[in-house]
């Protein structure tokens, strides 16, 4: 930690952190609330300024990190400031962009399907029923949504429905002191189900890819979060099962954190991953429709 002059006036400590994901390794020097204002490349040595005003801080506390790293990479003799500084800005909120008003299932209430009379009807004739499905996912996102907004007086905040680019929606995101989580929810009414590392498998039937699908909608949210906030935004999966009978995860599945949806209570302790101000920011990205207009999908 370096404690120095800076551009704001009084002391400053920059505090260094270590990042690793999507094949990167890089050292963010950070000021007491969070904020990243350079970072390095462990491997090649670069650092990167993103804040002007602290150039000489930065350079110096993240050489002497380089240089004592475990690794001992030489550190880039002339550091780069980007051309732009910060992370790239959305547009004013207005009311037709802001998520935060979106109830839970939001995106399946206008598929919620016909009638009382209309659906007799249907099962008389014994017709499948797509509205069937759609009103049991309507449910169960009801169901853990009403879990989540709980959590809220915990200092967290949650968003439900979040439409993505190619029509995929994320059933909710909770924001808080303990990181950001993905959550999806499965309606499975008095239906046994067992997690595995990849799969799903309810009542011991064919192999459904819920984990997989929901680590790789993590590391979507992670990426447009991150782009927005200039700062890294730990995103886990979360898999909460609705109505289920009986509920089995293998030990070795340590990815996705997986819940029946009255057990969602179990994140609202968690702390220490951002800070409260981290969090608003966070939040305030997250419930900006346009955030998520162009987010291309992640590799699973």
């Amino acid at each position: 930690m370096l404690r120095a002059e800076g551009g704001r006036g009084g002391l400053v400590e920059l505090k260094v952190t270590r990042w690793k994901r999507y094949g990167h390794d890089r050292l963010y020097a950070n000021l007491p609330e969070g904020t990243a204002v350079g970072w390095a490349d462990v491997k090649t040595g670069d650092i990167t300024v993103l804040v002007a005003e602290y150039r000489d801080d930065v350079i110096a506390v993240l050489t002497d990190h380089l240089r004592n790293s475990p690794e001992g990479v030489a550190p880039q003799k002339t550091p780069r400031t980007p051309k732009a500084e910060g992370p790239p800005l959305l547009p004013p909120l207005t009311a037709a962009d802001d998520l935060s008003t979106n109830r839970p299932g939001e995106s399946l209430l206008g598929k919620s399907g016909p009638g009382l009379i209309k659906r007799f009807v249907l099962q008389l004739l014994r017709r499948p029923a797509e509205w069937d499905s759609w009103r049991k996912g309507l449910a169960g996102e009801q169901r853990v949504g009403a879990e989540l907004n709980r959590l809220e007086r915990h200092g967290w905040r949650v968003l439900h429905s979040i439409l993505l680019a190619d029509k995929v929606d994320v059933d909710h995101l909770l924001i808080g002191p303990g990181g950001v989580f993905s959550i999806n929810t499965k309606h499975h009414h008095k239906r046994a189900v067992w997690v595995g590392d990849d799969s799903v498998k309810v009542d011991h039937g064919k192999p459904a890819p819920y984990a997989r699908k929901s680590r790789a909608e993590a590391k979507r949210v992670a990426r447009v979060l991150e782009r927005y906030c200039g700062f890294p935004v730990p995103v886990e999966p979360v898999l909460v099962f609705v109505g289920v009978t009986d509920l089995k995860v293998v030990a070795t599945q340590l990815s996705v954190r997986v819940y029946q949806e009255r057990q969602v209570a179990a994140l609202a302790p968690l702390s220490g991953v951002l800070t409260a101000e981290q969090v608003e920011q966070v939040y305030s990205v997250a419930r900006h429709r346009q955030a998520w207009s162009q987010v291309p999908p992640a590799a699973t």
